[in-house]
């Protein structure tokens, strides 16, 4: 006798999440605070340069895509030596993300920064390291850089990390039982990335299984962080 096929599983198609990104969706902490002082500060700022240094998934590129959109900032690729940014920095605001990941040219941010300084413009510089932690061996670039303003943004408390999860479920349209919530936050990682891929994968396991998101799929979810199954690169 002929076995019966296994049933066939439906998999859920793939949507784009469009997170809201607005400054008045940003849910402001006091470990982010300062960060978001300088956003809503602009242009009285006290330097010219401003680095933003905070952990994967912290919300530096939120922050900085609130400023680019608000002063009509630029975003500029400084790995090598190119002239067009530096002219475009002479013109006006420009943003240079991740700096530390993506690496840079030190010559061309020399010059950029020299640009930003003599032109009255201005460059916000998202990094997870401070600028100590670049390895800049050309000594004109180094003291530039000590003369930036840093700000730092610090790892969630318990009180954010449940307030972001409930938003990234929201971004998501998905509604998650505050208790569910707080069992979450007690047991997770404490960082916003991890807040990210959990939701990511949440999502992805109901919406394939046709289920709720309850505590048995998120115990699952967060076993499978734990023996590294989920690895969703975010900045």
């Amino acid at each position: 006798m002929m076995a019966k096929p296994p049933p066939t599983r439906q998999l859920p198609l793939q949507f784009d999440h469009d997170p809201a990104s607005s400054r008045d969706d940003l849910i402001v902490s006091d470990r982010l605070s300062a960060a978001v002082a300088i956003v809503d500060r602009w242009p009285d700022w006290p330097s010219p340069v401003v680095i933003v240094a905070g952990p994967t998934g912290s919300g530096k590129s939120h922050l900085a895509g609130i400023w680019a959109e608000r002063v009509g900032a630029r975003t500029v690729d400084v790995r090598s030596a190119d002239a067009g940014v530096i002219e475009i920095a002479s013109n006006g605001p420009v943003l240079i993300e991740d700096i530390d990941r993506n690496g840079f040219d030190e010559t061309t941010l020399f010059h950029l920064i020299n640009a930003v300084r003599e032109h009255g413009t201005a460059a916000l510089i998202t990094t997870r390291l401070w600028p100590a932690g670049w390895n800049v061996s050309l000594p004109d670039l180094a003291s530039r850089l000590k003369a930036a303003t840093v700000v730092e943004i610090g790892e969630p408390d318990e009180e954010l990390l449940a307030q972001v999860l409930v938003k990234l479920f929201a971004d998501r349209q998905v509604k998650v039982d505050d208790k569910l919530i707080f069992w979450l936050v007690a047991r997770m990682e404490r960082s916003l990335a991890a807040a990210q891929r959990i939701v990511t994968r949440l999502d992805q396991l109901a919406l394939a299984r046709g289920s709720r998101i309850t505590r048995v799929l998120a115990a699952e979810v967060l076993a499978e962080m734990d023996a590294g199954a989920v690895d969703t690169e975010l900045s």
